[in-house]
């Protein structure tokens, strides 16, 4: 797993919420600007900020990165479309040839043009050792990339890799600045420059990212001139701020978003999604990684309940990455809950009750802790459920609340509850998260899990263009999940906005575990055009 979906809400203070009321001055959420004027900015809360701005160490790889372009982007139907490329790329040699022709007249926003040698340099340097890029691994199959003149890329593959296209919605760095800088710490990383339809204008870390339109953009001018998203980590204060008028939107959970139901200026967007919560049960663990109490916690956690209660019905139970709707989904591989079940599956494997009702094991209890990041509602909840759904099988597990900093260096021997999921192929998801080679590096298979089969099945299904192999290699990898699950799937969430009905042009797309920031009805808010005043509906 990456940073990229760990990376979620932490607890918020106070003072940083309050520090929030200079970016949304002059009520951002009323329908005209400051002078009576046609509404020109928009301001909307998220629940976390980005590590960096940089597309070189992972930044705008999935797309809808703003400041940003990719050759290819995501429509509305998660359907690839040219961006900086002309049109969808030119495939040969069996799969291992993508030639793109790139846009013309096409510059960044300091005025220096863009060219195939940005594309070059990009993808060069993500694939440079040196570069401190998490996701390196997802560009495996690159071999090589070239430039032929100023408007044409060649990329050369390893081995035919189906989603390669979708790989090149990856954000795209102007050489001329960041090749003069450390890739790692240069300022590139928080002042960056891009072709992208806004050109970032403050990052005042943990309150807000100041966005402005880039007036040159090659696809028109954003009628929304300035963009602000704040960073309000709390989800009570996110919920305050909207309902006060600070804010014209926000992402907020199921029980907060429900409280503007009847508020009439207001619109509830709710956003499909890959993202899912899961619990790692760490392999070097003596209890969590017992096939046994891993197969037990998977049928004795009751996943339609956490739906109903604690995503009021927002999401789906999870029994893998890949949701149950998803075409890749291998059908048959749905956990039902059987509390018996994990019981007889704990006699059998040895894990006999104690005294206190506790199964033990050559004089092991079953007893491990589990981390969830504090100031997150929904994984406290999630977190609680489970323990309580542990417990009623004999399985003692202690939740407990941290930061990433105190988490991180638990991670080889604790469980945590953590999310992930991204939209489209399945190797995007599972190959990290499961592949034995990425354990341990950084938050790529949190929990070491570590399976033969998976590994062979996992190199089948990105090594080769034949649907029916690939759909029999990622149904071998669910399968496998039932029999050691070295993760206990929880749900998948679907993704709740309350935002002003003032704009014509927001939507949701199919969204990752990311959300907020590149996702969200704002991830297409350079289309954004104001409504005629009296236009909100009714």
């Amino acid at each position: 797993m990456t940073a990229r979906f760990l990376r979620g809400t932490a607890a918020a203070t106070l003072a940083g919420a309050t520090a929030l009321t200079a970016a949304a001055c002059t009520n951002p959420g009323s329908t005209a600007g400051a002078s009576g004027g046609p509404r020109d900015s928009a301001v909307v809360g998220i629940a976390y900020e980005p590590e960096t701005l940089s597309p070189l160490l992972g930044y705008g790889k999935d797309g809808n990165s703003k400041i940003f372009d990719g050759l290819l982007a995501f429509d509305a139907d998660m359907k690839l479309k040219p961006a900086l490329a002309t049109a969808l790329p030119r495939i040969a040699d069996g799969g291992l040839t993508y030639t793109y022709t790139l846009r013309d007249g096409v510059t960044f926003s300091d005025g220096a043009p863009f060219t195939a040698q940005d594309v070059v340099f990009t993808y060069r340097t993500i694939l440079d050792p040196k570069t401190n890029n998490a996701s390196r691994t997802e560009l495996d199959a690159l071999k090589s990339v070239e430039a032929v003149g100023d408007d044409t890329v060649v990329f050369h593959l390893k081995y035919p890799y189906a989603p390669f296209a979708e790989r090149t919605v990856h954000a795209i760095a102007p050489e001329h600045v960041a090749a003069k800088q450390d890739v790692n710490t240069g300022a590139f990383t928080t002042r960056p420059v891009g072709t992208g339809p806004y050109v970032l204008t403050g990052w005042s870390k943990g309150e807000k990212l100041s966005f402005t339109a880039n007036p040159t953009y090659w696809n028109g001018a954003p009628a929304v001139k300035k963009f602000t998203m704040a960073i309000i980590k709390d989800d009570d204060v996110r919920a305050t701020r909207l309902r006060a008028g600070d804010l014209d939107g926000a992402v907020l959970p199921p029980n907060l978003a429900a409280g503007f139901k009847g508020d009439k200026t207001k619109k509830t967007w709710q956003a499909k999604t890959y993202d899912y919560r899961t619990v790692t049960l760490p392999t070097h663990d003596k209890v969590a990684g017992d096939t046994g109490i891993r197969r037990a916690l998977d049928i004795a956690v009751d996943r339609q309940t956490m739906v109903d209660k604690i995503l009021e019905g927002a999401g789906k139970p999870a029994y893998g990455p890949v949701p149950t709707d998803s075409p890749w989904f291998a059908k048959g591989t749905e956990r039902r809950h059987d509390l018996a079940g994990a019981q007889k599956i704990l006699d059998e494997a040895g894990w006999k009750p104690g005294p206190d009702g506790i199964r033990v094991k050559n004089g092991v209890r079953a007893a491990f802790p589990l981390w969830y990041l504090s100031g997150d509602k929904l994984r406290q909840d999630h977190a609680l459920a489970y323990v309580s759904d542990a417990k009623k099988a004999g399985i003692d597990i202690t939740a407990q609340a941290g930061t990433w900093e105190v988490i991180e260096p638990r991670m080889k021997t604790d469980a945590v509850l953590a999310g992930g999921g991204a939209p489209g192929d399945p190797d995007f998801d599972q190959y990290l998260l499961l592949k034995s080679s990425l354990a341990g590096d950084g938050f790529n298979n949190m929990a070491r899990y570590d399976n033969k089969t998976v590994d062979r099945a996992l190199d089948e299904g990105r090594r080769t263009n034949d649907l029916a192999k690939r759909r029999a290699a990622y149904d071998t990898v669910q399968r496998e999940l039932v029999k050691n699950p070295g993760y206990t799937f929880l749900t998948h969430i679907d993704h709740l906005y309350v935002v002003d009905d003032a704009w014509d042009g927001p939507s949701t797309q199919t969204e990752p575990h990311d959300h907020g920031l590149a996702s969200g009805p704002w991830w297409n808010v350079e289309n954004w055009k104001p409504k005629p005043a009296g236009a909100t509906k009714k």
